[in-house]
């Protein structure tokens, strides 16, 4: 498909002809990452002054320190690093229809946190730093279509945070551009209907964080196939209509404010060199436990990037993560446990998330009562009662070999439904519906609600 636009009445690749694709992709553009010592980055270093870790440029991004007071919480006041990028970046998807059916032009990007290198991305992902070319690379590809004047016709335009616990407010732009023209198709992307790309969400480590994110907002099209769970499919698709809701959209919208105005949580942040239970070491700033995550630097090459060779930090997070829904019907139509979130690096405090979200490592040696609500309900669920399991990257070009498990868990006949005040029973409809606007939905949410997307029936042809 390289090189040639989509011609209308075509359907696209079959998925092992994707397949195949994808790993002549991955044969033509090599890579290669090795973790390094602090002292070997080009271009990055600490500030003598805060210790926070910045680039020479003082652009792209900075590991500094984070002041946190949260009196919800056991520990009350603690200390830690953090992604500083104030930078907003654009992720964009460009559609075109055929025959009627939805089809993105996606591409194939390795990041150098990847677990496996290369992934499938939206349209265009880059920060302000790199479509502007700091790095002084190539060009960003088809960013003409997401910046004004577009000449395409605009069909979601958000800004959306990212992750709480890593980033310091960072937002970026989440975009869906459609056009109606054919556009020549550059080395490295291609056209699939929105509805193979949905059902690829079932392959592990392939859709990356960021098409996740922006994908969340295009749910399934009407008229698509059946997810693999036809009757739970069914039920989702009367959800995603908005049948039976337990709760209106401002009963919705109170909960979540009433939540927002209970929580008290200060976040700033501080000299990196200041922060207190972290041991900076020769390739690696670790907590003193061996929890959480650490900050370490790596060598990149890559063949297929705007710049071939490069250095940076990363994020590692200890061990992988659980990210879950828990579902429930009411009146035969499920709806999904939201949960009233507080991160120190949300830009409004409180987003909704998934009912779990958590690195199990983390709570592992801690009490019932200190343990994620919900968390050890997830993990024993019956196989018949998991709708969804899959592991997912997180966010590569900041992370390294961030992973959740993510998974949509059908709770028992006698699972509760009155639930404490942070949480929420909500539909897939109302989900959605906040995906319009900014700070509402977590990143996490986003990628599940792309995952339950892949299981919703799109009703009949």
């Amino acid at each position: 498909m390289g090189g040639r636009p989509v011609k209308a009445g075509t359907r696209g690749m079959s998925r092992r002809e994707f397949q195949d694709w994808f790993a002549a992709q991955a044969a033509r553009n090599p890579f290669g990452v090795r973790r390094i010592p602090f002292e070997e980055m080009t271009g990055w270093g600490f500030d003598r002054r805060t210790g926070n870790l910045v680039h020479d440029s003082g652009r792209f991004f900075s590991v500094e320190g984070v002041g946190v007071r949260d009196d919800s919480r056991p520990a009350r006041c603690w200390s830690q690093p953090m992604i500083v990028q104030p930078e907003i970046g654009i992720l964009g998807i460009l559609v075109r229809r055929i025959d009627g059916e939805p089809y993105c032009l996606m591409q194939t990007k390795m990041e150098p946190g990847n677990v496996n290198g290369l992934q499938l991305s939206p349209t265009v992902q880059a920060t302000r730093s790199n479509y502007t070319r700091v790095h002084r690379g190539r060009t960003t590809r088809y960013l003409e279509y997401f910046v004004r004047p577009s000449p395409g016709r605009i069909v979601a335009d958000v800004l959306q945070s990212e992750q709480g616990t890593w980033f310091y407010r960072k937002r970026n732009r989440n975009m869906i551009v459609e056009i109606d023209e054919d556009v020549p198709v550059q080395e490295g992307f291609c056209w699939l209907p929105l509805e193979r790309i949905l059902d690829l969400l079932q392959v592990d480590d392939l859709v990356n964080m960021d098409a996740r994110s922006v994908l969340s907002a295009l749910g399934r099209p009407t008229g698509a196939r059946r997810g693999p769970d036809t009757e739970f499919g069914e039920a989702l698709a009367r959800s995603a209509e908005g049948q039976g809701e337990v709760r209106s959209m401002v009963e919705v919208l109170s909960w979540f404010t009433d939540a927002k105005a209970r929580r008290e949580l200060q976040a700033g942040r501080i000299p990196l060199n200041e922060v207190s239970g972290w041991r900076l070491r020769p390739d690696r700033i670790v907590h003193e436990t061996g929890k959480y995550f650490s900050v370490i630097a790596v060598a990149v090459e890559a063949a297929g990037r705007e710049v071939h060779r490069w250095t940076q930090p990363l994020i590692a997070p200890q061990a992988p993560g659980i990210v879950a829904f828990l579902v429930k019907r009411f009146g035969g139509v499920p709806h999904l446990l939201m949960r009233a979130g507080c991160e120190p690096g949300y830009l409004d405090v409180v987003e909704m998330g998934p009912t779990v979200q958590c690195t199990e490592l983390n709570y592992r040696d801690l009490p019932e009562y200190e343990r994620p609500p919900f968390l050890d309900y997830v993990l024993a669920a019956a196989p018949e009662r998991i709708r969804y399991s899959a592991v997912l990257s997180e966010e590569g070009g900041r992370f390294y070999h961030a992973r959740n498990r993510y998974l949509v868990v059908e709770s028992d006949d006698d699972f509760p439904s009155e639930m404490s005040a942070d949480y929420c029973w909500m539909s897939v409809r109302q989900c959605r519906a906040l995906l319009a606007h900014s700070h509402y939905l977590n990143i996490e949410a986003r990628s599940l609600l792309a995952c339950i997307h892949s299981l919703t029936s799109g009703g009949p042809r």
